[in-house]
């Protein structure tokens, strides 16, 4: 696994691709923080706060980390190195973990740049220090384990696929239906009492208590759960193709 993981952090860094996206993902979440007139601008907003930052991120996570996982075995399998991995002495669950561990190290680094947005605020803050750091930690908690989730089902959605463009769009529905199609679903009240059981069945609700500085434990089985259901999905479907 180790060396699955040190080889998919070199195809990243080692040609750009992954420069490449934490500048993107960066310059984006800056002009919508302090340059765009919309709900997420900071100076507008008034407040000493990112709160507005861990709004907007899920949905750029939502591009970014398919962006990131397409290639995993999608790629391996349109230019024919699947087969060369399976000959290697390795399990395919080793392969399907390094995988993993390496969309969601990339992910939790496009947030580093972030901190400047947190120092900023610290110090636009009335006075100064003015912020509430116990909601900023379980939002950026939050936030890690989110990635891991979208970079599980990124996973999943890559082992599913011929070719990578087919993975990505494919990365990019399943993570939008997970964090925001079935929270709009059970919004429209369709189902009576079955409705709060859709709505925990997604990531927002789940995601929103950490927003809130609060880690239930509750949220992070949750969690757990659908990043191991997404792992053993992809191992399955992967050893379908050997």
């Amino acid at each position: 696994m180790i060396a699955i993981l040190k080889k998919e952090l070199w195809s990243y860094f080692g040609n750009w691709s992954a420069w490449v996206i934490i500048a993107a993902f960066s310059l984006i979440g800056t002009l919508f923080l302090f340059f765009f007139n919309n709900d997420s601008n900071i100076f507008e907003i008034g407040a000493a706060s990112l709160q507005s930052y861990f709004v907007l991120v899920p949905w750029l996570l939502m591009f970014i980390i398919p962006a990131l996982s397409m290639k995993t075995f999608a790629e391996e399998q349109q230019t024919g190195t699947l087969n060369w991995l399976f000959s290697q002495p390795l399990k395919v669950s080793e392969l399907v973990g390094g995988k993993f561990l390496s969309v969601w190290i990339v992910g939790i680094l496009c947030l580093i740049p972030s901190l400047i947005y947190l120092y900023t605020v610290y110090v636009l803050g009335v006075p100064e220090g003015n912020v509430d750091l116990g909601m900023t930690l379980g939002s950026y908690i939050g936030l890690v384990i989110l990635i891991a989730a979208f970079s599980g089902v990124g996973i999943l959605a890559s082992s599913l696929s011929q070719n990578q463009i087919m993975a990505y769009l494919l990365g990019v529905f399943m993570c939008f239906i997970m964090y925001f199609g079935i929270e709009q679903l059970a919004s429209y009240k369709l189902l009576g009492g079955a409705d709060f059981i859709l709505q925990n069945i997604g990531f927002y609700q789940h995601f929103l208590g950490f927003t809130r500085g609060l880690i239930d434990l509750k949220d992070v089985a949750y969690f757990i759960l659908v990043i191991s259901a997404s792992l053993v999905l992809s191992n399955h479907f992967i050893n379908k193709k050997k």
